[in-house]
């Protein structure tokens, strides 16, 4: 599967910005939202290749937000990376019990980013 269209889904303006723009300049088209529920509404109607997800988010985290996505059949086949500012050795783990491809640390590097973008894709 091709990766061209990314959902970001952040609830720091600075960071959207940050990633959107690391994004865009690889190539992407990029959408952005500022909540975990915004994602569980509006995910299947995006209907992206990648998601990229903060994990602490005031209401829905990150982590629950992608054990809805994971679950639902609708956006199931779409891989979830999920990224924190102060990731920590559980959070690996709950990334992928949750369903998450990938777990990295903020702020991701743009090479960084491009390396895990093409294996997923």
């Amino acid at each position: 599967m091709a990766i061209n269209k990314i959902l970001i889904v952040d609830d720091s303006a600075t960071d959207r910005f940050y990633l959107t723009e690391l994004l865009e300049e690889l190539g992407f088209q990029v959408v952005a939202l500022e909540s975990g529920e915004a994602c569980v509404e509006k995910a299947a109607g995006i209907m992206p290749d990648l998601i990229i997800m903060d994990i602490i988010m005031t209401g829905l985290t990150g982590f629950q937000a992608t054990r809805t996505l994971t679950k639902d059949p609708a956006t199931t086949e779409i891989p979830v990376i999920l990224c924190s500012g102060k990731l920590q050795v559980t959070d690996l783990s709950w990334a992928g019990k949750m369903g998450a491809k990938a777990c990295v640390q903020k702020p991701i590097s743009k090479d960084e980013l491009k390396v895990i973008i093409e294996k997923l894709g």
